[in-house]
């Protein structure tokens, strides 16, 4: 009996001690459970956290990739254009200059003059929503034919409307609505060491992409007046050192605005390659031209002054009591001519025109030419060791 009731409380000892191990057991296993899930659901924010961190850094990085040059680009590009040209160009033998009017050559060999087509190409930019474009008169103004293409693809015949080679500035028309276009800027407004962009047709690469390509800088310099090259005068020239190559004459400099204040048009290149000087027309020169080529096709400038001038030598400059062999003296006035009438006399000495220093005839002819008749020059005078101001206007010459 006793054994029997020293078993059953053996048992119920065993048992009782098992349900308490194994409910510590379970405790503590529930425990575990809980510190575990904490544990994830810690390492699952984090993670979020990160991934939202790195989505954040993304953004940023992303924002300061969008700046004011992208911005700029982005609203001036589409308007951008690549110019394809036919040009019929006439050469002579050079056996023709010497027996050209010679009657028993020309019997035998006939006129030795030929014509041949030459293909050229450059850029240009869309100024209004109807299709006028800019480029350079050495692009397109010697053209019998203009094929346009757009950033879309779109190719057009173009109109030659008009053309200045003074200036270097040519118009041209494509029949077109609603197409995407540059406003012009103001070239007086120029900040020397701003940001600005040239956007153009280099080496002909407009054609692989439909895109123009676009060169970075810095407005270098302004108010530049170059040598005449050809019959073309550039002054007042804008100098940056964003890349300007072959092909990039006539697309637009622009600013930060997305505002063309230049047109492209010179680039100073001794070894065939970019040095990182080029020369863009001032846009407010250009709205000028751009009003009357609209008007009448052509730059009136078949004018006359009356005016007969030489540099002043260091003869003269000792003759006169000059401290420098600088400007120049009128040597004579003809009569009735806009120089009587402005008031000019014989031994006046010029020093500037227009605000700008007189050192010798070139720069009285390189001023003259880019003039157009109905214009005033406003002129300094140096007459009998007197300044005074004298306002000359540019009268319609007789044909």
């Amino acid at each position: 009996m006793k054994n029997k009731f020293f078993l059953i409380f053996t048992l119920l000892v065993v048992f009782g001690f098992g349900a308490l191990v194994g409910n510590s057991i379970s405790k503590i296993e529930d425990k575990s459970l809980l510190k575990t899930t904490h544990v994830y659901q810690e390492s699952e924010s984090a993670n979020l956290q990160e991934v939202e961190q790195k989505e954040t850094l993304n953004t940023q990085l992303y924002n300061q990739r969008q700046n004011a040059i992208t911005h700029a680009v982005a609203i001036a590009s589409p308007a951008v254009v690549g110019i394809n040209v036919i040009e019929i160009r006439e050469y002579r033998d050079p056996w023709s200059r010497f027996f050209g009017d010679d009657p028993f050559f020309r019997q035998f060999f006939g006129d030795r003059t030929y014509r041949q087509e030459i293909k050229g190409l450059g850029s240009g930019f869309i100024i209004s929503p109807d299709g006028y474009i800019l480029t350079n008169d050495h692009v397109a103004g010697n053209a019998k034919q203009i094929t346009v293409t757009l950033t879309s693809g779109e190719k057009y015949n173009a109109e030659l409307i008009g053309t200045d080679m003074v200036s270097d500035i040519a118009l041209i028309k494509i029949d077109g609505k609603n197409l995407p276009y540059i406003k012009l800027g103001n070239s007086d407004d120029i900040i020397i060491g701003e940001w600005v962009i040239a956007l153009g047709n280099p080496f002909g690469l407009f054609e692989i992409a439909d895109k123009p390509t676009v060169t970075v800088g810095v407005v270098s310099a302004t108010g530049l007046n170059l040598r005449p090259e050809g019959g073309r005068f550039y002054r007042g020239m804008i100098q940056t050192d964003a890349a300007i190559n072959s092909g990039n004459s006539g697309g637009p400099l622009i600013n930060t605005l997305g505002e063309a204040i230049g047109v492209n048009a010179v680039i100073f290149t001794p070894n065939q390659g970019n040095v990182g000087v080029g020369f863009a027309i001032p846009i407010n020169r250009v709205k000028k031209i751009v009003d009357e080529l609209k008007a009448k096709g052509k730059i009136e400038r078949n004018f006359y002054t009356g005016l007969e001038i030489q540099s002043v030598d260091s003869r003269i400059a000792r003759y006169f009591g000059l401290e420098k062999a600088e400007g120049v003296i009128v040597s004579d006035i003809k009569r009735g001519s806009p120089a009587e009438k402005a008031g000019l006399k014989v031994g006046d000495i010029i020093i500037e025109i227009n605000g700008e220093k007189i050192l010798n005839e070139d720069n009285v002819i390189s001023i003259v030419t880019d003039a157009k008749a109905g214009d005033i020059l406003s002129l300094k005078v140096l007459r009998e060791k007197k300044l005074i101001n004298v306002k000359l206007k540019l009268e319609q010459a007789s044909r």
